[in-house]
């Protein structure tokens, strides 16, 4: 795909501000309504584990590795879950540019929280079967591939590409 393509692709020429906002936060809710979804499902899990029968065998560091996984899957719930809920509340206000900026900005966020979550609640199920040393391993290669695939991978991309596209 030639630059040129990628740029018409970016922005349409047709569209005017307000369609464009009003797909780029149509596009973002959508994304998030996937990521939600995901985070819901560890947050319900990681719930019901103290009440698990198995709960009673982990040790301080697995109880601090489960604190740690479960608030940040619930700030990843409330990050991920707050541009639907604040559209829903500013629905019509002439605000949307202003709630696709925040809505971007928590989606980020809510995605830190996630990876946090994700690599602790994987630290603690491998260090109760396996040990301190495997958990460690396994959390930060979690930790590592979440990192480089959500964050740092597109801000190199975007950096390489500053001024190349009409996207901003």
């Amino acid at each position: 795909m030639t630059e040129e393509q990628h740029r018409v692709l970016l922005t349409n020429p047709e569209e005017n501000p307000k369609e464009r906002v009003d797909r780029e936060l149509g596009e973002l809710l959508q994304g998030l309504r996937v990521q939600s979804t995901g985070v819901q499902v560890l947050f319900a899990f990681l719930l019901t584990l103290p009440f698990s029968a198995g709960f009673g065998r982990v040790d301080l560091f697995g109880r601090w590795l489960f604190y740690a996984a479960l608030v940040s899957a619930a700030v990843a719930s409330i990050c991920l879950m707050a541009p639907a809920i604040q559209n829903r509340i500013m629905f019509r206000s002439g605000l949307k540019e202003l709630m696709l900026h925040r809505a971007n900005d928590l989606a980020v966020v809510g995605g830190i929280a996630l990876a946090v979550s994700m690599t602790c609640s994987t630290g603690l199920v491998v260090e109760v079967y396996l040990g301190t040393w495997p958990a460690v391993l396994i959390a930060a290669a979690v930790v590592l591939l979440s990192t480089w695939l959500w964050f740092v991978q597109p801000l190199v991309t975007l950096q390489r590409n500053r001024g190349r596209t009409a996207d901003s």
